[in-house]
């Protein structure tokens, strides 16, 4: 995707998500690809990005609550206080990536690859980690 076509995806989303989905479309961006991409401070909550590929991508204080990110590919993508509360991370890889400071509350991470992911001051409280890999 350009930054133009971003850029509208962002603005249909946040005009959803303010009028209760009565105006405007969710982001849906299923196997998007969207490597290097720039979310910082992007209101994503609710998105639908499953099998999106987001390596190296920047969405630091990014808002991400409830979205499905589901096997999505965020290899050394920067997630530093982002907000991830009861988001769905199943099988994501985070392999690298910063998640300083994020609010992974509740999130679902069973399955995902935190290898060498910075989780230094994350909250994981209530989060599902069952089979994910942290080493």
């Amino acid at each position: 995707m350009d930054p133009e076509e971003i850029q509208k995806t962002l603005e249909e989303h946040d005009l959803w998500l303010n009028t209760n989905g009565e105006k405007g479309k969710r982001a849906i961006l299923k196997r998007a690809g969207l490597l290097g991409a720039k979310f910082q401070y992007a209101n994503l909550r609710e998105a639908y990005l499953p099998m999106a590929n987001l390596e190296m991508a920047n969405l630091e204080m990014a808002n991400l609550q409830e979205a499905n990110l589901r096997e999505v590919n965020l290899y050394g993508a920067n997630l530093q206080m982002a907000r991830l509360q009861r988001a769905n991370l199943y099988g994501a890889n985070l392999e690298e990536a910063n998640l300083e400071g994020a609010n992974l509350f509740g999130a679902n991470l069973e399955g995902a690859n935190l290898k060498g992911a910075n989780l230094y001051g994350a909250n994981l409280y209530g989060a599902n980690l069952k089979e994910a890999k942290l080493d």
